[in-house]
C-alpha cells in the first residue's frame, strides 16, 4: 500500500466522501464522523436505519475519546485490554454526540483497530472515522475490493485497496457495563 492511496484516501474523507476500505475481518464503508452530509450519505448507500448507530474506528483510543463519557477505571482498563483488536465496545457517549451516529442508543459503539492499513488512514486522517460493514443492509459483507464495487458500482468516492484480516466473521460487539457479549 503506497502513502499515495492513504493520502488520496484521506482527501476524500475530508471533502465529505465515502470510502471502502479493508478491515480485520470484511470491507468497511467510513467517511469523517464529524461531517453530517457524509454520515447521510453513508446510510443512504447501505440503506441503513439511522435508528441502529454506527461503530467508529480508530488508530488509539484518544481518538475516540471526544465521543466518550467517563467510566469506571477499571471498566476502561478492560476494554484497552481488548485493543487493537476485533473487538468492538459499546461504551456510554458523551453528552452532544450526535444520534446520527449513536442511533436510537445512549452508547456509542467503538474500536482500536489490528488492521495496519485501517490504522494508518485514521492517523493520516487525525482521528476516528465511521465504519460499517460494506454492504447493503441483508447483504453478505464484502471481504474483496472488486465486490464493493459489484454492490455500490460508482455510487463510492473511493475504494482503498488491501487485505482483509484473517477473521471469518465482523468484529464480536461487547457492552461496556454489562459486559453482555451483543454480536
Amino acid at each position: 500500500m503506497s502513502s499515495n492511496q492513504i493520502n488520496e484516501a484521506v482527501y476524500v474523507l475530508q471533502q465529505g466522501g465515502v470510502i471502502a476500505y479493508p478491515t480485520e475481518a470484511v470491507y468497511g464503508l467510513g467517511c469523517d464522523p464529524g461531517n453530517h452530509e457524509a454520515v447521510q450519505k453513508l446510510l443512504d448507500l447501505k440503506q441503513r436505519d439511522r435508528d441502529k448507530g454506527l461503530i467508529l474506528i480508530a488508530a488509539e483510543f484518544e481518538q475516540l475519546t471526544p465521543f466518550l463519557a467517563e467510566i469506571d477505571i477499571s471498566l476502561k482498563e478492560q476494554v484497552l485490554a481488548t485493543w487493537p483488536g476485533p473487538v468492538t465496545w459499546l461504551w456510554p457517549s458523551r453528552s452532544g454526540v450526535s444520534s446520527w451516529l449513536r442511533g436510537e442508543h445512549a452508547t456509542i459503539a467503538i474500536r482500536v483497530t489490528g488492521h495496519p492499513l485501517v490504522a494508518q488512514l485514521c492517523r493520516v486522517f487525525g482521528g476516528a472515522l465511521v465504519s460499517t460493514s460494506a454492504n447493503l443492509s441483508g447483504n453478505p459483507p464484502a471481504r474483496k475490493a472488486d465486490q464493493v464495487r459489484a454492490q455500490f458500482e460508482d455510487q463510492l468516492d473511493y475504494v482503498l485497496e488491501g487485505e482483509v484480516g484473517g477473521l471469518a466473521k465482523p468484529s464480536e460487539i461487547r457492552d461496556v457495563v454489562s459486559g453482555r457479549i451483543l454480536r
